[in-house]
């Protein structure tokens, strides 16, 4: 089914023309549950893998031996999602959710034991014009995570994993991949979605703007935002939340900075800036007035419409923006939380 992003609720170019030359275009994703098999692109839907490659595993070293099993994840989004659509649960259904809720022990698990990564999204070229090629003109990429948050000098950081591949080299599937015995965090784990991707305008954050055309800008946020508090609303349109960078997972475009300032993003092997390659998103929209919800969703009864279809918890609610060289697809990529 298609999905259609609304026009944007002010004509922001009209009110600053020289935003014009800052135009860009990214592609929203549109990430729906359904059952994507591996020859489609997805979020949380099987990955095209070679049988004969090893599937990539985490073994740097923290706690693993606690943790919520996958299949009763899985088995509670799908019992939530059957209760809610017909009422709310039963005082039965409650009681199993808090057992599926419930942490496991894994026996004998010590912190280095390598933990299999959890898909969390395949893309192919085909389905996103704006994806960079790969390496060697690859057309699939494959995002992969450790499905614990207890990485780096924080222990809360993610373990991420880019794989790039030609498709039409994978002669024998992989069919079932290894699972982790436990995870981390329920939101580790993304429900399988097929996508629906669409062509929007998007323009930069405004502190990545030049000086004086973002202070302009962020006059005029500051100034509706009072407005709104003035008339007791409960949101209000804003640059940075409704006419800049799209909520929802996305491929190229701009990064989101709704956490820090913009800061330089650039290869650590030759120091060239570095672009979005792709944005996974929590949330397909968010506020009160909704601006990022596609319109064949708007008419949706409201305790039926989900602005989180993947169910993916990134950080605290934010968005993953993975970066890639553009001089080199070769070279490390980055990413960065917000």
């Amino acid at each position: 089914m298609t999905r259609t992003t609304p026009p944007r609720p002010v004509p922001i170019e009209k009110l600053f023309p020289k935003l014009g030359a800052f135009r860009g275009e990214t592609t929203r994703l549109h990430p729906r549950p359904g059952r994507p098999d591996a020859s489609v692109s997805s979020v949380g839907g099987p990955l095209l893998w070679p049988a004969d490659e090893p599937w990539p595993v985490c073994t740097e070293p923290h706690k693993r031996s606690r943790g919520y099993r996958v299949a009763d994840i899985r088995r509670s989004r799908r019992l939530l999602a059957d209760a809610w659509a017909r009422d709310r649960p039963t005082a039965e259904e409650c009681a199993l959710l808090k057992e599926l809720e419930r942490r496991h022990r894994v026996p004998d698990a010590t912190d280095t034991d390598p933990i299999p990564l959890v898909a969390l999204a395949q893309v192919y070229r085909r389905d996103a014009p704006g994806l960079l090629p790969g390496p060697d003109g690859c057309d699939l990429l494959q995002v992969l995570w450790c499905p614990f948050e207890a990485h780096g000098p924080t222990r809360y950081g993610l373990a991420v994993h880019i794989r790039w591949r030609h498709s039409d080299q994978v002669s024998v599937p992989l069919h079932a991949p290894p699972q982790p015995t436990v995870v981390g965090f329920a939101g580790s784990v993304a429900e399988p979605c097929v996508l629906h991707p669409e062509q929007v305008v998007t323009y930069p954050d405004a502190g990545s703007l030049p000086a004086r055309l973002g202070k302009k800008i962020d006059a005029w946020e500051e100034a509706r935002v009072r407005e709104a508090e003035e008339e007791d609303l409960d949101d209000a349109l804003t640059y940075s939340h409704d006419l800049s960078v799209p909520q929802g997972c996305r491929v190229g475009g701009f990064p989101s900075w709704h956490l820090t300032d913009p800061h330089p993003m650039n290869c650590e092997a030759c120091a060239a800036p570095m672009v979005l390659l792709l944005a996974l998103d929590g949330y397909e929209w968010s506020g009160v007035n909704g601006s990022w919800m596609p319109t064949e969703e708007r008419d949706v009864a409201e305790h039926l419409r989900d602005s989180c279809p993947t169910k993916l918890t990134i950080g605290r609610g934010g968005v993953l923006n993975i970066f890639a060289c553009p001089t080199e697809p070769a070279h490390a990529h980055r990413y960065g939380l917000q």
